[in-house]
């Protein structure tokens, strides 16, 4: 029957995509490799690697088998973790989805978790919250901060961290508003933007505030990454619409204006999500710690 060393070989695969690379990884010959993974089928009784010259992807088998490989292994590694936090030692490596508009609030919280904790070190992955939530459910990511009106996946958990607030960011070339502190979302709809692509949960709430007042934005340039759409704002090309946390910790910028944005107000509750899983995994905790402590 197959033992964790097979899961951590399929884990590897997955990550890798790659026979060569993934037997390199594991320390093992490519045949030793590729005769585990061909047994590990033969144990389950199906396929579970699509293969050609190369390594083709997972069969819907496969998928599942990945999944619950990435299950076994989490919960090995929460017993050596339980076992070192009793010796007075936290070492992990975390891995966390983190949707665009709270990469600064992460990254922020990176400090104070190393400051307590000088074992542990953060992977931060930009992601959408269709990629994270998928993360949680197949224990790729081992926390996921995302929007908590978005329903969780199954078997998961969710701690609010803080409300996210927008304001407009422009250069001053295209507005200069010295007698201005707010905007109305109608009138923002008349600026040159550049707003994240459709898929983005933050471009979904940005495009509901439109409907609501009835205007439809000029988006004159789409991405998936605040730091294109900041390259626009300074290069005097477009107006963005981002949460304040973000704008906030950006340097001031004499040749940009910076507006509340108005009518509606609008906030949405950015929360850390997490399997439910008792007792929590002590990395998780010790994260979950630094992240309220920054919010």
């Amino acid at each position: 029957m197959f033992d964790v060393r097979d899961m951590q070989l399929l884990s590897a695969l997955a990550q890798h995509r790659h026979f060569a690379r993934a037997a390199e990884a594991c320390g093992i010959s490519q045949p030793a490799f590729s005769a585990r993974i061909r047994n590990l089928e033969i144990d389950l009784g199906t396929q579970i690697v699509n293969r050609g010259n190369r390594f083709l992807g997972f069969t819907p088998e496969g998928e599942i088998a990945l999944k619950w490989a990435r299950r076994v292994l989490a919960d090995a590694d929460q017993l050596k973790q339980e076992i070192d936090s009793t010796k007075g030692a936290l070492s992990r490596h975390l891995v966390i989805g983190v949707v665009p508009t709270a990469l600064t609030h992460a990254a922020q919280a990176h400090a104070v978790l190393r400051a307590k904790h000088p074992g542990l070190s953060l992977q931060i992955m930009s992601s959408s919250s269709a990629e994270i939530r998928k993360g949680i459910e197949d224990y790729s990511f081992d926390a996921g901060i995302t929007y908590h009106d978005l329903d969780l996946p199954a078997g998961a958990t969710a701690i609010p961290l803080y409300q996210e607030r927008y304001v407009l960011l422009s250069p001053k070339a295209i507005l200069d508003s010295e007698e201005m502190a707010n905007i109305s979302w109608a009138e923002a709809a008349e600026l040159p933007l550049c707003l994240l692509t459709k898929n983005m949960r933050n471009r979904q709430i940005v495009d509901e505030a439109f409907e609501a007042v009835g205007k439809v934005p000029k988006a004159v340039m789409e991405t998936n990454a605040f730091t294109a759409a900041l390259a626009q704002v300074f290069a005097g090309a477009s107006a963005i619409i981002a949460p304040e946390r973000l704008i906030a910790s950006l340097p001031q910028n004499d040749d940009t204006v910076r507006l509340q944005l108005t009518e509606p107000d609008i906030d949405y509750t950015i929360a850390l999500v997490t399997q439910d899983r008792q007792p929590v995994l002590p990395a998780v905790a010790a994260l979950q710690d630094a992240l309220t402590q920054n919010a």
